[in-house]
């Protein structure tokens, strides 16, 4: 079902489809009309006023809040944090490792979810590289087969950047928590276009750059609020420990919400951003976004597998994502890139392990299959040349 039916409201609405058709959501995305006025906003009242005034304090409060609807925790469980990065890394360093405890990671994940795992090898933890039969799948009988006694926690990402794949990350969970064992999941390629069920999950971190359509450096950390303790912040200030008046203490006392997870300044006008993209994104249905998207990678693949492409990862099911990776043999795919961008189509060129290179197509609920009829049209003129 289109979601923007009236053509003129869905280009006031992104702004960026009067020139261009944008199918990169899974990389960086362009901004919604609601986000860049609202940072417009927070920049002009911040050379008229003060920069922390009454609006800013309400925006913080507003976003936390709307952070907890799309994560399904509590308000105080959620601190504003980017780049997603910043989060995944706050969890490694945070927890107190012995020599000899054991985490569980994908090697072929985004570097982000890879290298603060692989890290903690210098303080004696050993790492288990999952290695799934297909680039992404990762399920709960394969992390099973990695576990024992001395697993602590186990991270993934809620879909696979390359192939889309999500996996259950409620029955990973659910199946970790019987066994005791911390989950710590990457979001930044769900959060904003699916649905998420965070009751089995500890640690997530998710920025606002991709599917929730906000702006770069700000998004959604989220912490359990029985892990307070136990997940030392790592990076201290003024904002997160305890000091009155702005006077040091002798004795670090963190602030008793997430916000323990904040040293200092906040990315106010990411902040406002992100509040105006949450809000868009919830008033429009997180279910109903997610239907759509599903369409939209049917309507894509139906228009581009007939000239011979490729799809890696799963095309329909729950499991499956708008991300839409695709290659065709005998072509080369670094110039079938450059011509799409040529004609005003934004799509990613990705290479996996080997080598290989794919074309990655990311439309997010607000592309139209006309659109697809003119990248259809864009790559049959490549092929013809």
């Amino acid at each position: 079902m289109n979601l923007f039916p009236n053509e003129a409201e869905r280009r006031a609405a992104f702004p960026i489809c009067h020139e261009k058709i944008f199918l990169a959501h899974a990389g960086v995305c362009v901004l919604p009309r609601v986000v860049a006025d609202a940072i417009h906003r927070y920049v002009e009242i911040g050379a008229l006023s003060h920069q922390e005034d009454a609006h800013t304090w309400r925006e913080v409060a507003k976003t936390r809040v709307l952070g907890s609807q799309l994560l399904g925790c509590a308000s105080e469980e959620v601190a504003l944090l980017g780049p997603t990065s910043i989060g995944l890394s706050l969890f490694a360093n945070g927890l107190e490792w012995q020599a000899g405890d054991e985490v569980v990671c994908y090697a072929d994940d985004y570097p982000a979810n890879v290298y603060p795992w692989l890290d903690l090898q210098r303080r004696g933890v050993k790492v288990h590289l999952l290695q799934p039969e297909r680039p992404g799948e990762i399920t709960p009988e394969l992390i099973e087969t990695v576990l024992n006694e001395r697993t602590r926690l186990v991270a993934v990402a809620s879909a696979h950047y390359f192939t889309g794949y999500r996996p259950d990350l409620s029955a990973i969970g659910a199946m970790l928590h019987a066994r005791g064992i911390l989950f710590a999941v990457d979001a930044i390629q769900t959060v904003g276009a699916f649905p998420m069920d965070t009751t089995h999950i500890d640690f997530l971190s998710a920025d606002a750059h991709k599917w929730l359509l906000g702006p770069c450096a700000i998004g959604y950390v989220m912490v359990k609020r029985e892990h307070f303790d136990r997940l030392r912040p790592t990076l201290l200030g003024a904002w997160n420990v305890e000091s009155p008046g702005f006077i040091a203490q002798s004795e670090i006392r963190f602030v008793p919400t997430a916000q323990r997870y904040e040293p200092g300044a906040l990315n106010f006008p990411g902040i406002c951003g992100l509040r105006a993209a949450s809000e868009l994104l919830l008033e429009t249905g997180l279910e109903a976004i997610a239907g759509r998207l599903l369409e939209l990678k049917a309507a894509l693949l139906a228009r581009l597998e007939p000239m011979g492409f490729q799809l890696i990862g799963p095309r329909e099911g729950p499991r499956t994502h708008a991300i839409t990776t695709l290659r065709r043999e005998g072509i080369d795919h670094e110039k079938l890139h450059l011509h799409l961008l040529e004609k005003g189509i934004a799509c990613s060129l990705r290479g996996d392990r080997s080598g290989t290179q794919w074309l990655r197509f990311s439309p997010h609920y607000y592309n139209t299959e006309r659109e697809f009829d003119r990248v259809a049209s864009t790559v049959c003129e490549f092929l013809e040349k």
